[in-house]
């Protein structure tokens, strides 16, 4: 028999997955991995590529739903990044477009990520093999109270109201965004009060009864979930003490998202900016503004808080960015003057994507100790990623809440609160339970206790960036000291910016000895901070686009004996003039106690000065979270003063190990003083990545640049990555002025007549100094423009005994530049008996189909029963086989009917179709 079609393709690949983390999900057995793909390049359970013509596909399908959430799921190949898949509707399907896969090769090792973690075949993240055992999860010390409490309920009633207005578009999103907001506001608040807006993250939009949609608008007989309505607490109790509140509904984007390279920050930027725009139009003219609002206060739209919770808190940071610093307008769905002031910014287990932090507005990030979607906490590049980049003097503090989930700072989110089906993202496996993030266990916090805290430090970050009330900066800057509204929850902090003094960084111009200069992300694990196969994960070392970056890492210390020192010079002097303490900031091991240093500095006349000791334990952890973070401990230097050190000039710091054993990662040190100074945001340019589709062509090499805007005032230094094919990238450190071409990266395409996917050569930039990033990925996609080859099959073996295979041969038309193949699926014979799961290999079934070992069942019924064949590069042959085995009953002639499908199943019009039939052995 034989047949011609265009066919789909198959690539040599792996899944390695393992159990884990998130969602309502059943999973299968934790840590076992399938078996890797065989010599033929079959692939793995669960992954199959689809598609004809530009129409191609790599597909993963989970065996339970993946719960719709912030942190993206993306596929891999090794360490190096394919892409961002676009979900299905069935929440199991996720598909990769192949046109935009940057790699022309074989794909191999082929896996699910998710906020830096795999994801199994349930659609959970992975609980790392060999380190389940529950592990002493101990609270952190109760710290003594501030001297303010931001979570008690100030002096005025509140009123509540709503408004909708007219959908507005936004580029690349073809469905209009709603325009719609809950408000609540102080009554009789005199003069203009300030306003703080609020944006949900990327929640599931549309419920009806159980079942829930990622869709937009609703289907007819489903309701909107109201994600905005989740903050209604946060919002009475800002109105209670004087401020203007306003929480916005994003479904739109959030339906729409999945796909877009900035996973849509610049979507929901504009959307914040629209409604902003709106409050400063109704200031204006409050007649013409909505009831909900005329019933308010007016705004003080100088003094404006943004609150934004997961993908709405990355949302929230390039508003205040494209704030100050103008986006492209063919990025943009917002061209109109910004006649608004943001003061701050609250992130609430933020995504950051683009790891591009507004470096002069102060912000507050908090990261939930038991986060199961943002697994990674990677919101701690707010704080880190603003060091160097302007002038230091916005605060920017990190609120570690040991025992919170992602899910509860949102109402709507919550189980028993919600109008629509919500869950606790943090998965808990009633046979392994966790020891630190289980319901129940004494780290773990209640709904209620962790929406109580979130409550009080949103307040916090209102009084000290809006109120400008100083008495709130200890609560977020390192100091130690504690909110009483937010108990039980032990909440920790630490902070760079506010002015503080100096700072030992650990960067390439930095000398160690007796230490280990290391890297937040690199290649090899010599030179890597935390070993990427051991459990545990850093919020300070997230991944992110490349498998290499440079300027992002710690200095490593690791004994088991006490006394030597470890010495950190850096390229120049460091000035903590006017600093009163040094203060550190220290990650040790999750769950360790009593690590003790001794901390020294020296002067450039070489006048040493011990300082003190400090004392430092690991916060409660696990191999499911992301706990270790760094503890902020500080020294006074008024030893150093005493000794006659010139505090302008320190050239050396020096820790000395006093505990037995241990590991401390520095992240940096820097002078502190008190207070709060004033932020003046600087004139800085800003640089946008953009990216150009061409075609291959038939012949010849063609040059083309990625296309890079850069805009605003004064000269500032860039990195710039060009990613490799392996994933690593190289780099280079750029000066860029607005208007000049100092970002060029060019790109060769050479053109052929065979057949490939096409390719994507991606760049990334990121600020280091007095510049900003808006657009922070680009590049170049190469769309292959040649016919896919056709195919012929022919039977080798169609007629065979038991024991034996069935086979035929698949002959392409001609040879391809990378390798194809076709997919067939089992249908019942026209008649006679069907050959079943027991007469076929029960290795070959396990990785061709989902089934229970022993089954009876015939083929057709197998419902992930999935046939392949493939063509290696540039082969034009390959085989399709059925291994049969013996038995000792007695039966008649049994068959199998084999036909090719599309990527739904569905059997092609004059497509290939097979027949096999096995005889008893003689």
């Amino acid at each position: 028999m034989t047949n011609t079609r265009y066919i789909g393709v198959i690539a040599a690949a792996v899944l390695a997955v393992t159990a884990g983390a998130p969602g309502p999900a059943q999973a299968a057995e934790p840590g076992v991995r399938p078996v890797p793909a065989a010599a033929d390049g079959t692939l793995a359970p669960g992954w199959r590529l689809t598609g004809e013509g530009t129409d191609r596909h790599l597909v993963w399908r989970s065996t339970a739903p993946v719960p719709m959430g912030d942190a993206r799921v993306d596929f891999y190949a090794g360490d190096r990044l394919l892409g961002t898949p676009k979900p299905g509707k069935d929440g199991r399907t996720f598909r990769l477009d192949l046109q935009r896969q940057q790699s022309t090769g074989e794909l191999t090792d082929l896996q699910v990520r998710s906020g830096g973690r795999e994801v199994d075949a349930a659609g959970r993240t992975e609980t790392p093999v060999g380190n389940r055992a529950a592990l002493a999860a101990r609270l952190p010390a109760k710290l003594q109270a501030n001297s303010v409490d931001p979570g008690q309920p100030g002096a005025y009633a509140t009123t509540t109201g709503a408004y909708t207005l007219d959908p507005v578009r936004l580029p690349g999103y073809p469905q209009p965004v709603e325009m719609q907001a809950v408000v609540v506001a102080p009554e009789n608040a005199p003069g203009k009060r300030p306003l703080a807006l609020f944006l949900h993250g990327r929640h599931v939009t549309c419920y009806q009864g159980d079942d829930t949609s990622d869709q937009w608008p609703c289907p007819e007989g489903s309701a909107p979930v109201p994600s905005y309505r989740g903050y209604l607490q946060d919002q009475r109790l800002l109105a209670s003490q004087g401020y203007v509140t306003v929480s916005i509904s994003a479904n739109g984007i959030n339906a729409q998202d999945g796909t877009v390279e900035d996973g849509g920050a610049q979507a929901r930027s504009s959307l914040i900016r629209r409604h902003l725009a709106d409050w400063a139009d109704w200031s204006a003219d409050p007649a013409t503004a909505p009831e909900a609002v005329r019933e308010a206060p007016a705004a003080d739209l100088d003094r404006v808080l943004l609150v934004g919770h997961s993908r709405g808190g990355e949302g929230v940071n390039r508003a205040a960015l494209d704030s100050l610093y103008p986006p492209p307008a063919d990025q943009d769905g917002y061209h109109g003057p910004v006649g608004w002031h943001i003061r701050g910014t609250v992130l609430i287990g933020p995504t950051l994507f683009g790891q591009n932090p507004v470096a002069d507005v102060p912000s507050a990030t908090i990261l939930p100790g038991c986060d199961g979607d943002v697994l990674d906490l990677q919101g701690e590049v707010y704080v880190d990623g603003t060091r160097g980049v302007s002038d230091g003097a916005a605060l920017h503090s990190a609120v570690y809440m040991v025992g919170a989930d992602h899910n509860f700072f949102n109402t709507e989110w919550t189980p028993g609160q919600a109008e629509a089906p919500a869950w606790d993202d943090f998965y808990d496996d009633p046979e392994r339970p966790d020891a630190v993030c289980s319901p129940g266990t004494a780290t773990r916090l209640t709904a209620d206790q962790q929406h109580r805290a979130g409550s009080t430090y949103i307040a916090a970050a209102a009084r000290l960036f809006l109120a400008g009330d100083d008495n709130a900066r200890p609560l977020l800057d390192g100091s130690g000291t504690r909110a009483p509204s937010a108990d039980p929850a032990r909440v920790l902090t630490h902070a760079v910016g506010a002015a503080r003094a100096g700072g030992f960084l650990p960067d390439d111009g930095i000398g160690v000895v007796g230490a280990r200069l290391c890297s937040a992300i690199a290649p090899d694990r010599d030179t890597v901070c935390l070993d990427p196969a051991k459990p545990g994960l850093s919020p300070h070392f997230a991944t992110w686009e490349t498998a290499n970056e440079v300027g992002r890492g710690a200095v490593a210390l690791d004994w088991t004996a006490p006394g030597s020192p470890a010495a950190m010079t850096p390229a120049a002097p460091v000035s903590l003039d006017g600093a009163e303490e040094l203060a550190l900031r220290m990650i040790v091991p999750p769950n360790s106690t009593g690590t003790r240093l001794d901390v020294a500095v020296t002067d450039a006349a070489g006048q040493r000065a011990p300082l003190g000791e400090v004392t430092v334990d690991g916060l409660p952890g696990s191999a499911r979270t992301a706990s270790y973070w760094a503890r902020e401990l500080r020294v006074p230097l008024s030893a150093a003063t005493a000794a006659g050190l010139d505090l302008r000039h320190i050239t050396s710091l020096e820790l000395t190990p006093r505990s037995d054993t241990g590991k401390v990662w520095l992240m940096d040190a820097w002078g502190w003083r008190a207070g709060t100074p004033a932020v003046r945001e600087a004139a800085l340019p800003r640089v946008d990545l953009g990216r150009t589709t061409v075609q291959e062509g038939d012949s010849g090499v063609r040059t083309y640049r990625v296309p890079v805007q850069v805009t605003g005032v004064g000269t500032g230094q860039v990195r710039v990555y060009v990613v490799q094919r392996n994933g690593t990238a190289v780099e280079q450190l750029v000066t860029v002025r607005p208007g000049g071409q100092d970002i060029d990266v060019p790109v060769e395409v050479t053109g052929n007549t065979r057949y490939s996917y096409g390719a994507e050569h991606n760049v990334v930039v990121k600020a280091v100094r007095g510049a900003v990033v808006g657009a922070h990925r680009g590049g170049i996609s190469v769309e292959d423009d040649d016919p896919m080859p056709t195919f012929t099959v022919t039977p080798v073996a169609d007629r065979v005994a038991e024991g034996q295979p069935l086979t035929w041969r698949l002959t392409l038309s001609e040879a391809a530049d990378v390798g194809l193949g076709v997919t067939f699926a089992t249908r019942p014979p026209a008649d006679g008996a069907e050959l079943s799961t027991r007469d076929v290999d029960p290795g070959w079934l396990a990785s061709h189909a989902d089934v229970e070992p022993g089954t009876d069942l015939p083929l057709s019924r197998v419902a992930s029963l999935s046939l392949w064949t493939n063509v290696r590069q540039g082969g034009l042959t390959g085989e399709l086989s059925v291994p049969t085995v013996t038995d000792e009953v007695a039966e008649p002639e049994e068959s199998v009917r084999i036909l090719f499908v599309d990527d739904s199943g569905q059997p092609q019009d004059g497509g290939a179709e097979l027949t096999g039939t096995v005889l008893d052995a003689p």
